[in-house]
């Protein structure tokens, strides 16, 4: 069975006159006169077959076909900028798109100084910023929907993935002010031993989550959690009403909350790596950019 050709400016037409939902708004909006419009669309419902949208006095709105229409019309559009994007870097390696995920605690280091270099050197090249923690980010680097994870504690081995280090931190006692011990400088691991703990919880980062509760393990005693919160400024707000105490990354520190002290803690050569990634043999040259100043620039040392 052949199936019929949706021509992208037909397609085009489509998404913009949805999201729109007014032949005017969608006219002025493609810059083309409203009676254009109107047959863009006709076209497209010849070659469906059936009408996409419900034309009513002062009123336009998808009809079934329609709406089943539109996550593929943007879908094809989509591939189409990304693959435009993708020409334009492979042609200069200088410009292009380039997806970077990275979990909300490296905005409180990394993140700031190493975008503000990539914008310096490449200003061409157009940035899509994603939040979000460590398991979505390898999710994402697998579905190839982002291109560059900043992540802490990646995994030990990736069929798809390599990673690079490009912090080492140490760790550090989050407690509400009024516990007795935040009176100390430096917290011995194994004092917290039977204090309630506020964690992130293990799905969103297996690793950290992980490395944690190994060092209160290696300390003589499992963690008693009694809270998760999925990002550090809850855990910290957590702690703060006194619902626990956690161990968290020394950046967080700059998290500023009046009730929550933050205190070294021995063994004091406890420490959680950030990491970059990103997909083996992936043909985006910025991938390869980025990669390479982190290794030229001091501030980001290729270990």
């Amino acid at each position: 069975m052949n199936r019929p050709e949706l021509p992208l400016p037909q397609l085009h037409a489509f998404v913009v006159l949805a999201e729109e939902l007014h032949f005017g708004h969608a006219a002025a909006r493609l810059g083309i006169a409203q009676p254009p419009l109107s047959q863009q669309i006709r076209r497209l419902e010849e070659k469906v077959g059936y009408p996409l949208f419900a034309r009513e006095p002062g009123r336009v709105t998808l009809t079934p076909a329609g709406r089943a229409l539109l996550p593929a019309a943007r879908q094809a559009l989509d591939g189409l900028a990304d693959g435009l994007a993708s020409a334009r870097a492979a042609g200069s390696g200088r410009s292009g798109r380039l997806r970077i995920g990275f979990a909300a605690s490296l905005a409180l280091t990394v993140l700031p100084g190493l975008l503000r270099e990539f914008r310096k050197r490449f200003p061409d090249a157009y940035l899509d910023i994603h939040e979000m923690t460590t398991a979505p980010q390898l999710d994402a680097l697998r579905a190839r929907t982002i291109d560059i994870g900043l992540l802490r504690e990646p995994p030990a081995a990736e069929a798809e993935l390599d990673f690079r280090t490009v912090l080492s931190e140490p760790f550090v006692a989050v407690l509400p002010t009024a516990h007795p011990l935040a009176a100390q400088r430096t917290v011995p691991l194994a004092q917290l031993t039977g204090e309630p703990f506020v964690l992130l919880p293990r799905v969103v980062g297996p690793q950290l989550y992980d490395r944690i509760t190994g060092l209160c393990e290696d300390a003589g005693f499992t963690p008693r959690i009694s809270q998760h919160a999925v990002e550090w400024q809850t855990v910290c707000a957590l702690v703060e009403t006194g619902l626990g105490v956690s161990l968290a990354p020394e950046s967080i520190r700059r998290i500023r909350l009046k009730g929550v002290a933050f205190r070294r803690i021995d063994p004091g050569s406890a420490r959680t790596r950030v990491a970059v990634a990103w997909r083996r043999n992936d043909r985006n040259p910025l991938v390869a950019q980025l990669l390479a100043m982190l290794g030229q620039d001091p501030a980001y040392p290729t270990p």
